[in-house]
């Protein structure tokens, strides 16, 4: 445990930029100098593979495929949403990725034919490639939930892609009444993140303590237990007491419908009509690796842990959120732990060498109100044909003093400065 929490904490300082031994540049012999490699989503996943394969092989043509020309990142964002932060803190631009030579092309990937390797871009032109890496993130699920669709998002906001969501749902709580309710209906696993909609829950009780102190938090939850929960639970007992209220799935709290002309989210046990609604629906694969075939009936795509190669599609990768990652999370710090190890992967088998068995480390980091956070970090690799964790640790010592929480709070604001400098600069 302590060598994990040790580990998490120099990949804290680093960035969480996990898998060890890509920190060193392979050497290998380049066979396919001008091979191309095309990584469709610029998140921390696709950016990190980006940079990765050129740095591991200069002669590589690498083209990264994002329509949006600046990145909202989700890690922190929540504290956008408490009022903590700013969103211009959460935005980040490519041009220090195209400065390295990779090729940025600011368009929506709109079809992939795998079998004669070539991309179809929203504008009609086409991209031919040896090698594909699809990292499009997540797809909110508006079929999952009765009543909720594009349009009801626009009233009972999801923000669980980051930008003007997260802003919908920051404005929303700053113009709710005194003793009001925002109600967070949060999905059963796998999701993006999953500690994440309790930490919201966390800074929107932070936030209205402050503010609309007769207000609470209800959490309507379609899991009976979740990551961290005694910390999350203490600390709510110690900073929030009385204000932020959890339904867990045994009790009712999986909700089932939502009336946006109401604000009510329906559950199997009864109806919640909140001032504020944030509406978390299921997710799946990003809509590219939907209509590239390489997503399974799950909704997720599955590969082969070694490679991060689709089980389902000849030379197309798929890391980040949207692969079926196993034990290993959903996570900004995991999407970047994979793309750099699909990137050696790649450029391992362009060369004609054996794939090498990925380690990858990687932190989460979840804030409960200023100066006050606690983290886990895990070490994984594959076994069984999925990521499995072998080792994990963090800050879980129910009574830890504030100083140590105060000292992880600090380390999360420098994970957040070092992996967003490391992937785009």
């Amino acid at each position: 445990m302590n060598a994990v929490r040790e580990i998490g904490r120099r990949n804290a300082i680093r960035g969480g930029l996990a898998l060890a031994a890509s920190l060193a540049l392979p050497s290998i012999a380049r066979t396919q100098t001008s091979a191309r490699v095309v990584v469709i989503g610029g998140g921390f996943g696709g950016a990190a593979c980006a940079r990765a394969l050129k740095q591991f092989d200069a002669k590589l043509q690498v083209t990264l495929v994002e329509p949006n020309k600046v990145f909202t990142a989700c890690p922190f964002s929540n504290e956008v949403i408490a009022g903590l932060r700013d969103i211009g803190a959460q935005q980040f631009g490519y041009e220090k990725i195209a400065a390295a030579g990779i090729d940025v092309v600011a368009n929506a990937a709109a079809k992939v034919d795998p079998q004669v390797h070539r991309v179809t871009l929203a504008d009609g032109s086409t991209l031919s490639y040896d090698r594909l890496v699809l990292a499009p993130g997540i797809e909110v699920r508006f079929d999952a939930l009765s009543g909720y669709d594009e349009a009801a998002s626009r009233k009972m906001p999801h923000a669980w892609q980051a930008g003007e969501q997260t802003l919908l749902l920051r404005r929303q709580i700053e113009s709710m009444d005194d003793g009001g309710v925002v109600a967070i209906a949060v999905p059963a696993n796998p999701l993006r993140c999953p500690p994440a909609p309790y930490e919201r829950a966390s800074l929107i009780a932070y936030y209205l303590k402050q503010h609309k102190p007769r207000s609470k938090v209800l959490i309507l939850d379609a899991k009976d237990n979740f990551s961290q929960q005694r910390l999350f639970e203490k600390a709510w007992h110690e900073i929030y007491d009385g204000m932020i209220e959890r339904i867990s799935l045994s009790d009712g709290g999986r909700a089932t419908a939502v009336d946006p002309a109401t604000n009510t989210i329906v559950t199997e046990f009864g109806d919640h009509v909140a001032q504020v609604a944030n509406v978390i629906p299921p997710q799946r694969a990003g809509r590219i690796a939907q209509v590239a075939g390489a997503a399974d009936k799950t909704g997720w795509c599955p590969i082969d842990p070694m490679t991060f190669a689709s089980k389902l599609l000849p030379d197309v990768h798929v890391i980040g959120d949207a692969c079926l990652g196993g034990g290993i999370p959903k996570s900004a710090a995991a999407a970047s732990a994979q793309g750099r190890a699909c990137a050696r992967a790649i450029v391992n088998g362009l060369a004609g060498k054996a794939p090498e068995t990925p380690r990858l480390t990687g932190i989460c980091y979840d804030t409960v109100a200023p100066g006050y956070a606690f983290s886990l970090a895990g070490l994984y690799q594959p076994k069984d044909d999925m990521f499995a964790e072998i080792e994990g640790g963090g800050t879980s010592a129910l009574d830890a003093p504030r100083e140590v929480r105060a000292r992880e709070a600090e380390a999360a604001q420098s994970w957040y400065r070092t992996i967003t400098e490391e992937t785009f600069g």
